[in-house]
């Protein structure tokens, strides 16, 4: 066989390897750099990312860039933090520095109320009474409310008792509604679905404490109704009732009707409600007919 021909077939045979080393090595690199990225995502979502796990010698650019996105994500939730912590440590401060001094105004409006006093007097005194009230109100319900909202309090929905939540908000409502003279009446249930307990009492508290506020005559029903998904706590009233156009308002924040404006309140307890509820996977929904009275129904995950 003439030396060209075995020259040739060498050659050829030697391009064959080296094509398929060149592709072996490319596949390898390839599994190198997809398991780099795998162990860069691995990191991220453990929150575990940093800077120094990343390798100058590393070339491919769909690597660099994954690494520059993590990097400034890992940056973003460190200044969340940072931030989350800030807003932790000034809602304890508030809630801390406000308590003393509004318990001091209403205690020492109690004080005064025992002494003898004129009628413009009086009046001045219950106005300062009220007021306080309000106020140790809203704090209460702005500190819990920022707490959901940024996280620092989250709720934890388990499997629990119906009756037992509304025994409660039943047995802390009973005597404002008996001071206005209203029947507070209670239905038993053996249903069960999936809530925060302390966190979906302040929830059903607040509407119930709504219809009593907006209910002069009659009486304000807790009853529950199974469905195959959902839990139905239903708060039903006698009261003024609410326009069809006017229910989406009522749940905004520091929202008050027109209606309402004599009655006490600071216009976040709806608003409270349904952040707590949503927060839970249910939702409130509500007909009114106006003079007719209304029914508040507080939708709870079945287990």
């Amino acid at each position: 066989m003439p030396d060209y021909i075995i020259a040739i077939a060498i050659a050829a045979a030697l391009s064959v390897i080296a094509s398929v080393l060149f592709t072996l090595f490319e596949k390898r690199k390839t599994r190198k750099t997809f398991e780099r990225i795998e162990e860069m995502l691995d990191a991220a979502i453990a929150g575990d990312f940093k800077e120094t796990e990343y390798s100058e010698e590393i070339t491919s650019r769909l690597e660099t860039k994954l690494h520059d996105y993590l990097e400034s994500s890992s940056i973003s939730a460190g200044n969340v933090k940072l931030e989350r912590d800030k807003i932790k440590t000034l809602i304890s401060d508030i809630s801390h520095q406000t308590k003393t001094p509004i318990a001091n105004l209403l205690l020492h409006s109690e004080l005064l109320a025992e002494s003898p006093l004129d009628t413009s007097q009086k009046e001045s005194l219950d106005a300062i009474s009220r007021e306080s009230e309000k106020l140790r109100f809203l704090i209460d319900s702005l500190v819990k409310l920022s707490r959901l909202e940024n996280g620092i309090l989250s709720l934890n929905p388990s499997e629990d008792s119906v009756s037992a939540l509304m025994t409660g908000v039943y047995d802390e409502m009973r005597a404002k509604a008996e001071r206005k003279g209203l029947d507070l009446i209670l239905e038993p249930t053996s249903a069960k679905a999936v809530f925060d307990r302390k966190w979906t009492a302040e929830a059903l508290s607040n509407i119930v404490d709504n219809a009593i506020k907006y209910t002069d005559s009659g009486s304000v029903r807790l009853s529950a109704v199974e469905y195959e998904m959902f839990v139905c706590l239903k708060v039903t009233d006698t009261g003024v009732g609410i326009a069809e156009g006017d229910i989406p308002r009522i749940f905004s924040r520091f929202e008050r009707l027109e209606a309402s404006r004599l009655q006490e309140g600071v216009g976040i307890g709806l608003y409270l409600a349904r952040e707590i509820v949503s927060g839970e996977g249910g939702y409130i929904k509500v007909s009114s007919l106006p003079g007719k009275g209304s029914e508040f129904d507080i939708f709870l995950k079945k287990p």
